[in-house]
């Protein structure tokens, strides 16, 4: 299943084009960020993209697509050299919580010493880097709201590698520019690892899922964020930008949205705060961060609120019981539906 995208606007700049920064590969397209950065680009610049995915994704398959793990120095450095590739994103590592506190040498492997990797195979060259980080640094133990100063505290292995990956990048390649994402609102290529794969794939199957009233973030549309590599990756921004959108919602308003918006049983829907989670994995709190520093360095706000409109976020907690009549909340049950409202900036546009 490839994303969904809106028509492509042929009036807007093609950046990558433009400042000759193509071919491109972006690495780690298993995962929610990359793998939509990965179709994004390569509809808009065809086979100047190329997608790096893990050897174990192995039915993650396609034009583009090669199957290589970052550990293998060599293969990567050939794909790099052959194709000429100019520019580098890197979505690459493991995100999943549980996992990388269970097994903390995996976490170490794919989120530290496979960016030592990638480091290595692109020193001496003049390819450009936008490295992906997560929100997670922080420990929302405050008010969330976080500036790029702020200092880092993650609650998580996941969080503590991904702080170590930030400071071999800035150490090792200063000129590159890394940004802390939240959640992007995207599909992933399985069908149930994204944020709201997830939980709809839990509620479509009658399954409950419990969400934390307390774990607040700052989700983006994954178009926005891809307009917003593309712009980093050929300006000569360096260091830290924080890249959130503008609407901070828990992680159960999230769940409310998805429930309301699909139709479905809103019994399905548990809420708790995220000490009742247990310890395994811990959960993070308020970890909101403020984007203005990458606003500023674009020259504009960077990205829509997700979701699109304020009639979709949720008032109370029994909010997704309602069921309002309005345009915004018919659903006619389809994926397509669901896709069209909560994966688009605009759900007016026809789906490609």
């Amino acid at each position: 299943m490839n994303p969904t995208h809106t028509i492509q606007d042929l009036s807007r700049p093609r950046f990558l084009a433009d400042h000759a920064r193509l071919p491109m590969m972006v690495c780690g397209i298993a995962g929610v960020s990359g793998y939509n950065a990965f179709h994004w680009f390569r509809d808009r610049y065809g086979d100047q993209v190329i997608g790096q995915r893990p050897r174990r994704n192995w039915n993650l398959t396609g034009d583009g697509i090669v199957g290589h793990d970052l550990s293998e120095v060599d293969q990567i450095r050939e794909v790099l050299a052959t194709n000429n590739v100019r520019t580098v994103i890197n979505c690459g590592g493991s995100c999943a919580l549980k996992a990388c506190e269970c097994d903390p040498e995996m976490a170490q492997q794919l989120n530290v010493t496979n960016v030592s990797h990638l480091l290595d195979v692109i020193e001496g060259t003049d390819i450009r880097l936008v490295h992906l980080s997560i929100d997670l640094v922080y420990s929302g133990a405050g008010q969330g709201g976080h500036i790029e100063t702020d200092p880092t505290d993650p609650v998580t292995v996941y969080g503590r590698t991904m702080v170590e990956a930030e400071q071999l990048v800035m150490d090792r390649r200063p000129d590159s520019c890394i940004l802390r994402i939240s959640l992007p609102m995207g599909i992933s290529f399985n069908g149930h690892a994204g944020a709201i794969d997830w939980i709809q794939n839990r509620f479509a199957k009658g399954r409950p899922a419990t969400l934390y009233f307390d774990e607040v973030r700052t989700p983006t549309f994954v178009e926005c964020l891809n307009e917003v590599v593309e712009e980093v990756a050929v300006s000569d921004m360096s260091g830290i930008f924080h890249c959130g959108g503008p609407r901070r919602l828990s992680l159960y308003e999230i769940a409310q949205i998805v429930n309301r918006v699909g139709g479905y049983d809103p019994e399905l829907l548990i809420g708790c705060p995220r000490i009742e989670a247990g310890p395994m994995p811990p959960r993070a709190g308020d970890v909101t961060m403020d984007s203005s520093r990458l606003a500023n360095a674009l020259g504009r706000d960077p990205f829509a609120p997700w979701p699109h409109c304020d009639s979709m976020v949720p008032t109370d907690r029994n909010w997704h019981y309602e069921r309002a009549s309005g345009a915004e909340f018919l659903t006619d049950g389809s994926l397509e539906w669901i896709e069209r409202v909560l994966y688009r900036r605009s759900f007016a546009h026809p789906r490609r």
